[in-house]
């Protein structure tokens, strides 16, 4: 255990200077949710039925499941990255704990996650959105977002490792972007048709949407919504620890394998 706490800040560190190192990707990865909640928030929500604050709110908690739902497609590039740059094989040849590389990535992407998340939360607060519920269900909120995001990180760490270029990794992290259209994050799912309502509400980012609008204070459990939804707190912590739980250990021993 004491490898893996040593060996893990040590990778953790190394990902952090990297970040510092690129800022240019650093700054393009925290503006281009604002620029989405600007867009969706201003333009998608004039042609809405619900009134241009109303949706702001109702979007804001949106988009930042729908952010912390990228750690797939950068835990995925930077695994990539690292594997056929080198990188892995090299650490691989030290006595660097199997565990500490890929844990060293999703802790590196969960603390610049969480300072990315202050800015999207400002200009949030600028658009007119607001916390409703109380602050222990706010913290709450908070606590749910980083954990799923560090759920899909250990997502994009095994899709990564198993890649078989770096091309291929980013082609299939750019199809990520879908997965935030076919849930909640940006539209009510009720007047869906009915199979298309099923499958967006089985998707993870329905259920941690739904969980974090609910702490906020932002919106009600739908009506005859499939169980994530209806059980919104649970079905979040249920999918992130099941994500957690499923491709953690595999990402770990695709590391050790390859």
């Amino acid at each position: 255990m004491s490898a893996l706490v040593h060996d893990g800040t040590a990778i953790l560190g190394r990902h952090l200077q990297r970040i510092r190192h690129a800022p240019a990707i650093t700054v393009m990865t925290q503006t281009m949710p604002i620029v989405f909640l600007l867009f969706f928030g201003y333009v998608f929500g004039s042609a809405l039925a619900m009134p241009g604050a109303d949706y702001r709110a109702f979007l804001v908690p949106g988009m930042l499941v729908a952010t912390a739902a990228n750690g797939v497609m950068t835990g995925m590039f930077q695994a990539a990255q690292d594997t056929h740059r080198g990188v892995t094989d090299r650490l691989r040849t030290m006595p660097v704990s199997r565990a500490a590389v890929p844990l060293g990535q999703a802790l590196a992407d969960l603390v610049t996650s969480a300072a990315g998340m202050v800015p999207l939360l400002l200009v949030g607060l600028a658009m007119g959105w607001r916390v409703e519920g109380t602050a222990l269900d706010a913290l709450g909120a908070l606590g749910l977002l980083l954990l799923f995001r560090f759920a899909t990180t250990w997502v994009g760490i095994l899709l990564g490792l198993a890649s078989r270029s770096e091309e291929a990794a980013g082609q299939l992290g750019s199809a990520t972007f879908m997965l935030p259209l076919l849930s909640n994050a940006y539209i009510p799912t009720e007047g869906m048709p009915g199979w298309l309502r099923t499958v967006a509400e089985w998707n993870p980012i329905s259920a941690v949407t739904t969980a974090v609008r609910e702490l906020f204070g932002n919106a009600s459990v739908p009506a005859d919504a499939a169980w994530p939804v209806a059980h919104p707190v649970a079905g979040a912590l249920l999918w992130s620890l099941a994500l957690i739980a499923l491709c953690a250990p595999a990402a770990v021993g695709r590391y050790a394998r390859t």
